[in-house]
């Protein structure tokens, strides 16, 4: 199964860490795909990478140009996250 790494800022990470965001709104400039797995590493803009990590694995995903989501973007939902640190 393929893995895709993706910066996530803070305050998005804890959200997701804690369960209460189980979505990402992308660009999809990436090889999003139901099953892939997200590799979600927390970033902090004034002192990058905190070493904190999550892994989700897409379980639907809605591409751009319907509902109102631009065309080159997706949404993503995400099975319960897996912290890796």
């Amino acid at each position: 199964m393929a893995m895709i790494e993706l910066k996530c800022w803070s305050v998005s990470f804890n959200a997701l860490k804690n369960g209460t965001k189980r979505f990402e709104y992308r660009k999809h400039d990436r090889p999003y795909e139901i099953y892939v797995t997200l590799w979600q590493r927390e970033w902090n803009p004034e002192t990058g990478y905190t070493g904190c990590e999550l892994c989700h694995d897409v379980t639907f995903i809605l591409y751009g140009g319907v509902f109102g989501i631009p065309e080159g973007y997706c949404i993503m939902s995400m099975s319960e996250p897996r912290v890796i640190r």
